[in-house]
């Protein structure tokens, strides 16, 4: 019997992930193909060596910021914190930072070389740091724009993400479950031990580990994006029991129900300001080619579902996943409206304030943290897409770029975006440990 030293097997992985990481194919739609309401959905282009183009995090140099849209401008609200994910404004104005990571629980993937690749993409991209598992209070008591004070506000999380306020009630959807602490108004830290709510899938992979959080307006409810457990179920269904999903959790007793499914990784989820509707952005498939799946901004329904993981944009068979089931591709919705193919959407907030130009109001700004699955990369920025009528009403905008430097590695990525009680935009950029304040050009 042939045996196979593990010298041999791992120079026989380092060589297959060096092939992998040279080779996929480039993109080929006219840009912007791919978004708006009627994207362009080549054929897919399905190979055993996927699409590699992961940008180096580096950082900002001494000085460097982004490049804001015309009559715009941006300035470092805060510095030098710790991965910051995701962004909350309580109502006297502090901003809660939740500084986190992926959660230390196993991940393994099907293939071995698939495993030693993904792990070696998530050091280069600058995420594969320990999570410091807390949130951050920030504030800006003189108004200036930038935070002279900084407390931990809470720790010793379990890679903490979403957050919400219920009255003196302050909801975390950490990585397995959501917790909930008491919160008296100008609280700078909060010791009190947090008390579960709810369970939230979690171990044993957690492979999309961010779970986002959003009240209902009445407060009774809460609404959980909640991502899927691999690409395409390659892992079993088993495993994906509760995932790529929406859940709504009743407040006083914790109970839940799965509002919305189909979407493959829901992360920014947010209360349109015309409609009232529920709106998410949500990450689709990887390794169809680079110019599929685009990821896309969607009103969400009650007891829709959206695809995942049988098909894309409504019908559109992912012929990669069997068995197949009809009768779900049957009842697959398209969404409203395509944000580009792999941009990796995750932050979103819809714009409420009186600060920046009217041509803003009602409009989704959307944070894109950036793609591994494409050449060349897309997302690296922060845009925006107008709304009129609680509909989307034009073509998608640059708001922020500038987070890849001219060697293709990125100084910052976007993640969560808010508006603070100014109306300013503020944006968590991971890679760069910076928090953004996007302001009207003087």
């Amino acid at each position: 019997m042939l045996r196979i030293t593990p010298l041999a097997r791992a120079t026989a992985y380092a060589l297959a992930l060096a092939v992998v990481v040279g080779c996929g194919g480039s993109a080929r739609l006219a840009a912007k193909a791919d978004t708006g309401p009627n994207p362009t959905l080549p054929e897919p282009a399905s190979t055993l060596i996927p699409t590699v183009k992961v940008a180096k995090a580096v950082g900002w140099p001494t000085g460097a910021k982004p490049t804001p849209a015309t009559g715009l401008a941006v300035n470092a609200f805060a510095t030098g914190l710790d991965h910051p994910r995701w962004l909350y404004v309580l109502p006297n104005g502090d901003v809660l930072v939740a500084e986190s990571n992926r959660p230390p629980t196993p991940d393994p993937a099907s293939n071995p070389i698939r495993g030693m690749f993904m792990k070696s993409a998530f050091e280069k991209a600058g995420a594969a740091a320990p999570s410091a598992n807390r949130i951050t209070l920030l504030r800006d008591a003189d108004g200036d724009g930038v935070a002279e004070v900084r407390a931990v506000f809470l720790q010793n999380l379990m890679s903490p993400f979403g957050m919400a306020l219920i009255g003196d009630a302050f909801y975390v959807a950490n990585a397995d479950a959501i917790v909930r602490v008491p919160y008296r108004p100008g609280d700078l830290r909060i010791d009190a031990v947090p008390t579960k709510v709810a369970d939230l899938p979690g171990a044993p992979r957690n492979h999309h580990w961010t779970k986002s959080l959003l009240a209902s307006r009445d407060g009774g409810k809460l609404y959980v994006g909640v991502g899927s457990n691999s690409n395409i179920g390659e892992n079993g269904m088993d495993i994906e029991a509760g995932r790529a999903a929406i859940h709504e959790i009743d407040v006083k007793t914790g109970r839940g129900r799965v509002y919305a499914s189909g979407l493959r990784n829901p992360v920014g989820l947010a209360w349109q300001p015309q409609s009232g509707a529920l709106w998410t952005v949500a990450n689709e498939r990887d390794e169809l080619g680079s110019d599929l799946v685009p990821d896309y901004l969607t009103s969400v329904r009650d007891g829709a579902f959206y695809g995942w993981p049988y098909s894309y944009y409504g019908a559109h068979v992912d012929t990669r996943v069997q068995p197949q089931d009809p009768a779900m591709v049957a009842r697959a919705i398209a969404p409203d409206y395509a944000l580009g193919a792999h941009v990796a959407a995750l932050g979103l907030a819809f714009y409420e304030g009186q600060l920046l130009p009217a041509r803003y109001a009602n409009g989704a700004f959307i944070g894109l943290h950036g793609s591994w699955n494409r050449k060349p990369p897309s997302g690296y920025k922060v845009a925006f897409v107008p709304f009129a009528n609680g509909r989307p009403a034009g073509p998608i905008e640059d708001v922020l770029t500038g987070f890849l430097d001219e060697r293709g590695q990125a100084r910052g990525r976007p993640v969560g975006v808010a508006i603070d009680r100014q109306g300013a935009v503020l944006v968590a950029d991971d890679v760069g440990n910076v928090v953004w304040r996007v302001t009207p050009a003087r």
